[in-house]
């Protein structure tokens, strides 16, 4: 059965999310779709708008009829993780979120990805 539009645009599609050191702000990329990327001043403004090009990217390559590829699936990452922290350090990050204007879940995203993309290999 082919799938429809709409079964592509409400799939969540994983993305990273970190700092452009080239011209300031932050860059949102999404691994499963190819060249799509949102940027921004600030990671929310960024997000926002790595939404709204996936958005069109899923429905330029639906209309052109573009095999567009479902998140790489592996159990053993599933994207979720279950973090025991102190009370004090999660009233700081939901704090700090609400300040940045994203989700405590977002903000630590962001912060995980900025210390991996130091990480030299």
């Amino acid at each position: 059965m082919d799938k429809d539009i709409y079964y592509y645009l409400n799939i969540d599609y994983p993305f990273t999310v970190r700092p452009d050191t080239d011209d300031g702000g932050y860059i949102v990329e999404f691994p499963d779709l190819r060249y799509c990327v949102g940027t921004g001043d600030t990671a929310e403004e960024a997000i926002k708008d790595a939404m709204l090009a996936k958005s069109e990217w899923i429905r330029a390559s639906f209309e052109a009829g573009i095999k567009i590829p479902e998140p790489a699936s592996n159990d053993e990452y599933n994207g979720r993780i279950s973090l025991r922290i102190p009370k004090s350090l999660h009233k700081a990050v939901v704090e700090t979120a609400k300040k940045e204007g994203v989700s405590a879940n977002q903000f630590l995203s962001h912060l995980i990805s900025m210390g991996i993309g130091k990480k030299t290999v």
